[in-house]
């Protein structure tokens, strides 16, 4: 084809096929796209729109239900419980793990082995939500012989305070004690020069401390009370006098004794491994009493699934998996600010944390701000760890928005409240993901 001009005709140019900016040609490119957009088409949009669909429909999914469902978001107790424990851990268990991986990262460029450390610490990120579920639900058992952070509470607590070896002990039959705030007094005075016999059951063979020794009765003392504090039971029926020592019965090594006069401990003692005390002189005409830290029951630890602990408890499982990935991201951040400056700073007089604190952390602060809102988006569809940890007493204590909606769509059939939370969860996460996405573009332009 040719066009007329001044000079004569010129041939026009052939129309060219429009490329991409990387020069491929943009029909090939939609070719190779095409995949990824059916499957993010099927697995993100269509469940997207459905669920809004559906969120405005019935129980059963054939009638208009209009914003039923969305009241029930600011009315249902669960759901209420649920949201005020997403902002709980909105606000606390990013903040703790970002803080964690900041100290992380900076400790470890100041050891040897800082790659040995930051392999372990990132390592939970290896493990499924649902293995660390369960490694937790072992770690907090209420039995210290099986839970981890019992066993090491209990420890440090029987370090300071030490607990009774006889919780069940009481007085059998004929005793010549009663009960008395917690412990047991004798029913009559003592006297110096007196050998007096404490019998007392209740405490199982195997249980007993292994310090204990077979009793034997107290000789009588001039001057002081004496006595025999034992386990006044034989097996065997028709084996053993009931009240007196019998071979084979063992003592109550390490319980204390007080003599008591008016209402104030005047004398005390420590039981002898073989069951005998002694007391001064002090003790004529006392009674003697047994207190009740005698038969405290063992300290067990602190319950922490129980309905006040849960979410915490919980939340620190979640950052044992997710401090390291924090520590990575921020690592990389502080391998790339200017040694200089913080040099310059110390040359000038700062410290350590005033050159963390003035200097590290604002330069880092882009950094840290990713992190921050990736793991806000990440808590707030918390799901896996809510619902292994918690056990089923504390469940509803526990429980998150992710959760409920399992539980309204799969166990309550309620699939149209189930649809306005999930349709709600898209609403919170929306501004966070915008907020981040805009600040990654910014830092690009940069």
């Amino acid at each position: 084809m040719t066009s007329a001009t001044a000079g004569g005709t010129a041939p026009v140019p052939p129309a060219r096929t429009r490329k991409s900016v990387t020069g491929t040609r943009r029909t090939v490119a939609v070719l190779f796209l095409l995949p990824c957009l059916v499957l993010l088409g099927a697995l993100v949009v269509y469940p997207i729109g459905y669920s809004l669909i559906r969120s405005f429909l019935n129980q059963s999914g054939d009638g208009f239900a209009g914003v039923d469902n969305y009241k029930a978001l600011f009315t249902d107790d669960g759901i209420r419980t649920a949201l005020k424990n997403n902002v709980i851990w909105v606000v606390f268990a990013p903040t703790v793990a970002t803080a964690l991986g900041l100290v992380f990262a900076v400790l470890t460029e100041r050891v040897r082995w800082g790659t040995a450390f930051k392999l372990v610490v990132f390592m939970p990120m290896a493990i499924s939500m649902l293995a660390a579920g369960i490694i937790f639900r072992l770690v907090y058992d209420q039995d210290p012989h099986k839970g981890v952070a019992n066993a090491v509470w209990v420890g440090v607590h029987d370090t300071f305070a030490e607990s009774s070896a006889f919780p069940n002990a009481h007085p059998g039959r004929q005793s010549p004690l009663r009960p008395e705030k917690g412990g047991f007094l004798t029913q009559q005075a003592v006297h110096a020069g007196q050998s007096v016999s404490l019998p007392l059951v209740g405490v199982a063979p195997d249980k007993m401390p292994g310090g204990a020794k077979k009793a034997v009765q107290a000789p009588s003392e001039p001057g002081k009370v004496t006595g025999t504090a034992w386990q006044d039971f034989t097996r065997g029926k028709g084996v053993g006098r009931l009240g007196q020592v019998d071979p084979g019965e063992l003592g109550y090594p390490g319980m204390k004794i007080e003599a008591v006069k008016d209402g104030k401990v005047v004398d005390s003692a420590k039981v002898r491994d073989d069951g005998t005390f002694t007391l001064s002189e002090k003790a004529d005409g006392a009674q003697l009493r047994l207190p009740a830290s005698n038969f405290r029951e063992p300290y067990n630890g602190v319950d922490w699934l129980g309905p006040s602990l849960v979410t915490p408890a919980v939340i620190g499982a979640y950052v044992w998996m997710w401090a390291g990935f924090a520590m990575v991201l921020i690592a990389a951040g502080l391998a790339g600010v200017p040694r200089e400056l913080l040099e310059a700073a110390r040359v000038d007089g700062a410290n350590e944390w005033q050159v963390f604190r003035r200097v590290t952390v604002p330069l880092l602060a882009p950094v840290l701000a990713v992190v921050l809102v990736t793991l806000m988006i990440n808590v707030l569809k918390v799901f896996d760890l809510v619902f292994i940890i918690p056990p089923g007493s504390s469940q509803d204590d526990a429980n998150v928005l992710a959760l409920e909606l399992y539980r309204k769509g799969f166990s309550e059939d309620q699939p149209g409240i189930a649809s306005a939370i999930a349709v709600f969860l898209l609403l919170l996460v929306i501004p966070v993901v915008w907020f981040n996405v805009r600040r990654l573009r910014r830092e690009v332009r940069r």
